[in-house]
């Protein structure tokens, strides 16, 4: 089989987002593969602009690299108990392209998160949120990194034990779902 494609979703932002830094740990750990993150910038979701406009080019980019992709990754920041608008507003525009492009996709979720839980609240709502697509969601080992400012060394690598085996053991169980 040629090298793996994968695609991550970071449901963050910022520039120093560590649900980014947990995605390229993750990308790391899995070891070869031709991965890319997609931008998610997307404007608010409205029914009239989309009836107006139709989807706009960076949200069929996105899909398109979804489609594309042998599997996905998305890690989602926890706020308020859920996951962020700017994650829940792609995934919004993304199911208004043509074709579901996550159909039958292996997907890995994680999360990382300031908190003691590591947003696993907001990682269970987004497992729901991904139901309707029909991914092919992995079941664990379950991600949810807490305080995770200080869970990072100054190379972006993770530095609990724990945390590198699970993750480790996620990308396996990814690769496996791809091969299968």
């Amino acid at each position: 089989m040629a090298k793996p494609s994968l695609i991550g979703i970071s449901g963050s932002l910022r520039k120093a987002s560590t649900n980014t830094m947990l995605l390229s740990e993750a990308v790391r750990l899995f070891g070869d593969c031709d991965y890319a993150q997609a931008d998610i910038r997307f404007p608010l979701y409205d029914a009239d602009e989309e009836e107006a406009d139709g989807v706009p080019a960076a949200v069929q980019k996105a899909a398109d690299q979804i489609a594309n992709a042998d599997a996905i990754l998305v890690s989602t920041v926890e706020y308020n108990k859920g996951p962020s608008g700017v994650l829940k507003n792609a995934l919004d525009w993304i199911s208004r392209v043509e074709g579901n492009p996550w159909g039958n996709k292996p997907l890995a979720v994680m999360s990382a998160a300031a908190g003691r839980a590591g947003g696993e609240r907001a990682q269970l709502i987004l497992r729901s949120f991904m139901v309707p697509f029909r991914p092919r969601i992995l079941q664990g080992p379950e991600i949810h990194l807490a305080a995770s400012s200080s869970a990072f060394d100054e190379d972006g690598h993770l530095t609990g034990e724990t945390y590198v085996k699970e993750l480790t053991q996620l990308m396996e169980a990814l690769r496996a779902e791809i091969d299968s």
